[in-house]
C-alpha cells in the first residue's frame, strides 16, 4: 500500500503539472480558448514541446523502473502510473480552467508520431484500463506469481494497440491540414479496449 500510495501521489502531481503546462500553451496560442483548427507553432518550439512529450513518457518510465523488481512489473507500474496520470491532467484542467465541458470534448492527445485526437472520453477509457491491467499485472508479480505471457496474449496486445493508434491517429490529416475533426473511429476504439481486457484478465486468471 505504501507502494501504490507514492505511485499514486507521484502520477497525481505530475498531471497537474502537466495540466498547468497546458494551461500556459493555451494562453500562448489559443487565448480566446481551444478550439479548433490547429495553430501550428514554429518550428523550434514544436521540437521543444516534441521533446518535453517524450521526457513525460521516460519520467513515467523512470519511477516505474525504480519501484519494480521484474521487467513485467515495471511495465506493470508503468501502465498504472500512465492512467493516473492522464486522468489527473484531466482533472487538473477541470480545477484550474473549468475544461473540458463534456467527455465528448475533442482535444489533441498527443504528437508523438502522429498528431492525435479525439473526444477526451476516448483516452480516459484506455487510461481506466491501464490502471487495473498494470496494477494487477505489478501485483502479481510483487507477490511472486509471476505472469505467464503467452503467444495469444503477445497477438491480442499488438492488435489492441495497433486499433487504438489507428483510432487515435485517424483525424491527423485533417487535423495537420487546419480542419475540424467531426467524427470519431469508436468501433475499432472499442474493439481494442475488449481485445485488450480481455487479453489482461486472461493473463492475469492464467
Amino acid at each position: 500500500m505504501r507502494l501504490y500510495a507514492g505511485l499514486i501521489a507521484f502520477a497525481v502531481a505530475f498531471g497537474y503539472l502537466e495540466a498547468a503546462v497546458v494551461v500556459y500553451l493555451r494562453e500562448i496560442y489559443y487565448p480566446g480558448g481551444f478550439q479548433f483548427p490547429l495553430i501550428h507553432i514554429p518550428l523550434g518550439q514544436a521540437k521543444i514541446e516534441l521533446a518535453r512529450e517524450a521526457a513525460t513518457l521516460v519520467m513515467l518510465w523512470g519511477v516505474a523502473y525504480a519501484a519494480g523488481r521484474t521487467a513485467w512489473e515495471r511495465f506493470g507500474h508503468f501502465a498504472f502510473l500512465f492512467g493516473v496520470w492522464d486522468i489527473a491532467f484531466y482533472a487538473g484542467l477541470a480545477v484550474a480552467i473549468g475544461w473540458p465541458p463534456s467527455l465528448l470534448t475533442w482535444d489533441i492527445l498527443f504528437l508523438i508520431p502522429l498528431i492525435w485526437t479525439g473526444p477526451v472520453l476516448a483516452p480516459v477509457l484506455v487510461s481506466v484500463l491501464l490502471i487495473g491491467a498494470g496494477a494487477g499485472m505489478a501485483a502479481r508479480e510483487r507477490w511472486g506469481k509471476p505472469l505467464r505471457v503467452g503467444r495469444i496474449h503477445w497477438i491480442a496486445g499488438a492488435l489492441s494497440l495497433a486499433l487504438l493508434l489507428y483510432s487515435f491517429m485517424a483525424n491527423h490529416p485533417v487535423a495537420y491540414a487546419g480542419g475540424t475533426p467531426t467524427s470519431f473511429p469508436w468501433i475499432p476504439h472499442i474493439a481494442a479496449l475488449l481485445i485488450g481486457a480481455g487479453a489482461a484478465v486472461h493473463l492475469l486468471r492464467r
